[in-house]
C-alpha cells in the first residue's frame, strides 16, 4: 500500500482538516490545525506529505512520526507540531481500517467502557454563568470547567479578586458536589497575583487549576502546587513529551492537559500518557475543536490506565443539532449518557466523515483569528 495523494479543507467555524488516500482506497482523516494559524499549518502540511510521504507504505506510522519529526534541523513548536499531529491521525486511521480494528486496540487494548467528558463554561457574569452550567448539569453532565474572568491586570484591585471568586463559587452551587470543577486561568493571571487567587479558590473543591501561569513560565510552577492543595494543571499550550518532562521531575503538576492536535497527534500524546503515569500525574486531554481531533483524543484515553477525563466542544448531548457533529455521516457515532462517552468501536479513528458535507462547508471563507484584548491603559491583555 501506497500513499497517493492528499487534500485539505478549511470549513467552519476555524477547523483543517486533512484526508490522505491510497493506492487501495483506503482513506484516513485528520485534524491539523492551530486556531488562528490556519493557512500557516496548511503550508506546513503540505510541505511535509509531499517531501516525506507521497508513495511511502502508510502502515509505518512510528517511523514516519519520526521522520517528519526528526527530518528537519529544526523541529517543534505548535506549527510543525500540529501539522504532524493532523497527518499522524490520518495514518493511524488509514492503519486502523486496514487491520479492521480501532486504534485504542491497535495500542494495546481497551483499559476502560467509558470515557467521562466535560464541559466548557465562558461568561462574565455569575448568575449567567450558574444558569448555563445548571442547565448543562440536567443535559446529564457531571464535570466542568470555567474559564477565567477575560480582562486580569498583572497586578488586581480586591474587587476584581473577589469576582473571579464569585463566578466560581456560582457554578459551584448550581451543580453541587458530586459534579467534577476545574478552572482554568489561560495564562491571564501574573505571578504575584495567581498564588493568592489559587488559595482564595481552596474552598471550592476544584479538580484542578488549568494555565495558573503562562507556559513562558513553567519553572514556576512547583512554587505554586507547593502552597496549596488544589491540583496544577497545564498542557494545551506545550507540544512534546520533551516540554513536559521537566515539569514531572520538579513534581510542579498533578493533572496535564495536552492536545491530541498540537503535540504531534495519537503517536505523541500516548508517549505523553505513558511518561505521566510513570509520575502519577493524571491526564485530562484539552480538545475544544472538531470531531476528528476528538475521535483520535478518545483513542488514546481508552488505552490508557491515567487518562481520567476527556474535553469536548461539540454538542454531544444534542447530536441531532450540533453543527459540528454535522460533518459526521451520523452525528449520533459518539453515544453520550451521564456525562460520559461510550466506548467507540468502529475501525481506525471510529467514525465516518461525510465528505460531501465537507465538501460543501470548504467551500465557505474561513479565516478565523483570535482577539487582541487590552487593559483600560492600552496594553496588550491575555487572550
Amino acid at each position: 500500500m501506497q500513499i497517493t495523494d492528499y487534500e485539505l479543507f478549511a470549513v467552519p467555524p476555524r477547523w483543517l482538516l486533512l484526508k490522505i488516500e491510497t493506492d487501495d482506497g483506503v482513506v484516513g482523516w485528520g485534524e491539523p490545525i492551530i486556531q488562528g494559524r490556519l493557512e500557516t499549518v496548511r503550508t506546513a502540511v503540505s510541505e511535509l506529505i509531499e517531501r516525506y510521504l507521497l508513495g511511502e507504505d502508510p502502515l509505518r506510522t512510528e517511523y514516519h512520526w519520526r521522520k517528519l519529526y526528526q527530518g528537519g534541523y529544526f523541529r517543534g513548536g505548535p506549527i510543525l507540531m500540529s501539522a504532524l499531529a493532523g497527518i499522524d491521525h490520518a495514518l493511524w486511521d488509514i492503519k486502523g481500517r486496514h487491520y479492521d480494528a480501532p486504534v485504542h486496540e491497535l495500542l494495546g487494548g481497551h483499559v476502560r467502557d467509558r470515557m467521562l467528558v466535560y464541559q466548557w463554561l465562558g461568561g462574565e457574569c455569575p448568575e449567567d454563568i450558574a444558569t448555563a452550567a445548571r442547565d448543562d448539569y440536567e443535559q446529564g453532565y457531571r464535570a466542568f470547567k470555567l474559564n477565567f474572568v477575560q480582562d486580569f491586570r498583572p497586578l488586581e484591585t480586591a474587587a476584581a479578586v473577589d469576582l473571579a471568586v464569585e463566578r466560581v463559587a456560582a457554578v459551584r452551587d448550581a451543580i453541587g458536589d458530586e459534579a467534577f470543577l476545574g478552572v482554568d486561568f489561560h495564562g491571564r493571571v501574573s505571578k504575584p497575583m495567581a498564588v493568592e487567587l489559587v488559595q482564595r479558590l481552596e474552598p471550592y473543591d476544584l479538580m484542578f487549576i488549568d494555565q495558573p501561569l503562562l507556559p513562558e513560565h513553567t519553572d514556576s510552577f512547583a512554587a505554586i502546587s507547593d502552597r496549596t492543595t488544589v491540583p496544577i494543571a497545564v498542557g494545551e499550550r506545550l507540544y512534546s513529551r520533551y516540554e513536559f518532562k521537566q515539569l514531572f521531575v520538579d513534581n510542579a503538576v498533578s493533572v496535564i492537559q495536552p492536545d491530541v492536535t498540537h503535540v504531534g497527534g495519537i503517536s505523541e500524546l500516548r508517549k505523553i500518557a505513558s511518561l505521566a503515569e510513570a509520575f502519577d500525574v493524571a491526564v485530562v486531554p484539552h480538545c475544544p475543536i472538531g470531531p476528528i481531533a476528538f475521535a483520535a483524543s478518545l483513542q488514546v484515553g481508552f488505552c490508557s490506565q491515567n487518562v481520567v477525563m476527556q474535553e469536548q466542544d461539540l454538542g454531544v448531548e444534542a447530536p441531532e443539532s450540533s453543527q459540528r457533529l454535522a460533518l459526521l455521516e451520523d452525528p449520533e457515532t459518539f453515544r453520550f449518557q451521564n456525562g460520559y462517552i461510550e466506548r467507540p468501536t468502529g475501525p481506525g479513528l471510529g467514525i465516518e466523515i461525510d465528505e460531501s458535507y465537507v465538501r460543501k462547508q470548504a467551500q465557505t471563507e474561513v479565516n478565523w483569528y483570535n482577539p487582541v484584548w487590552h487593559h483600560e491603559d492600552g496594553s496588550i491583555a491575555e487572550w
